[in-house]
């Protein structure tokens, strides 16, 4: 019934894309088509704009900002930014999608952009800007990862719909999410690019998936290899031969007590004494031979 009432209240257009959404205004009668897409898309100066505190990209690169501001410059923007008033502030909007493109606009020196704005609600405005991101492959795997668990959690979303939602396989989105079980020095390799979400899943189980992280990336291993090395069981460490004087005193004690002794981790600080028994008459046995050794001296 829970997932029945999400189902319901999701906003219009969510899953179909910022094209849809720009297309969501309800029409009004007597204004032509034209008329139409002028009332839906406006201007706004560059610095009425401010990023989205919950905005699941964490990530911006650089090197593509820097792209998308030359491409802005020599073409003008494309595709508008979807926007919302911030309540209780005049000429201030929180961008719901297209902050890669505000931050490429202000780099080219846009004083304004074209956006579309709507009216929606906190967990609307995160859910839209959540799957948009994720349509839009705008996010690294672990961001990814952290946009379904929040939908999951937040919106009751399962792997199902999720799947269907951002165009993905049930089994891409499930893969996706196990990635956040791994440990926090193999998902910053992940952030930094380092490693592929494709190697990440096969440290997943792995006995030791830092070390193999890093394995992985010193000998520029292939999906395929890194996973049969991710099956591959690291081989145990022999144990060092032990002293010929630990050996003979084992024998002596074995031959004394008539059970197998052993002498471990022997050192400066000492170390271990034990001794093998079946039945509790030989543990006796060795308590009555014990205290006889003690009365005679």
């Amino acid at each position: 019934m829970e997932a029945k009432r999400n189902e319901d209240v999701r906003p219009r257009g969510l899953g179909r894309g910022l094209s849809a959404l720009i297309g969501d205004e309800a029409p009004v009668s007597g204004l032509s088509k034209a008329a139409q897409d002028n009332r839906a898309l406006r201007s706004l100066p560059v610095a009425f704009l401010q990023p989205n505190p919950a905005q699941p990209r964490k990530h911006f690169d650089e090197t593509e900002i820097a792209e998308l501001s030359d491409s802005i410059r020599a073409k003008g923007m494309l595709q508008p930014i979807l926007v919302r008033p911030i309540t209780g502030k005049q000429d201030a909007f929180e961008i719901v999608a297209g902050e890669r493109r505000w931050r490429a606009a202000q780099r080219a020196k846009l004083h304004e952009v074209p956006v579309v704005v709507r009216e929606l609600a906190d967990d609307e405005a995160l859910e839209l800007a959540i799957v948009e991101n994720v349509q839009r492959s705008d996010l690294n795997p672990l961001e990814e990862a952290n946009a379904y668990r929040s939908l999951m959690n937040q919106f009751g979303y399962t792997q199902d719909r999720l799947a269907s939602e951002v165009g993905k396989s049930r089994s891409h989105v499930a893969n996706t999410l196990r990635l956040i079980r791994l440990p926090d020095s193999v998902q910053a390799l992940i952030r930094d690019g380092k490693l592929s979400a494709g190697h990440a899943r096969t440290l997943i189980g792995a006995e030791n998936p830092e070390a193999l992280a890093k394995e992985i990336i010193r000998l520029e291993l292939n999906v395929r290899q890194a996973e049969q090395r991710s099956k591959t069981k690291p081989a145990k460490r022999a144990k060092p031969a032990k002293d010929a004087d630990i050996k003979a005193l084992e024998a002596h004690l074995s031959n004394f007590l008539g059970l197998t002794i052993e002498i471990l981790d022997h050192g400066s600080a000492g170390g271990e004494l034990r001794i093998h028994y079946r039945t509790l008459e030989q543990l006796d046995g060795v308590i009555q031979r014990l205290k006889t050794g003690n009365e005679n001296g």
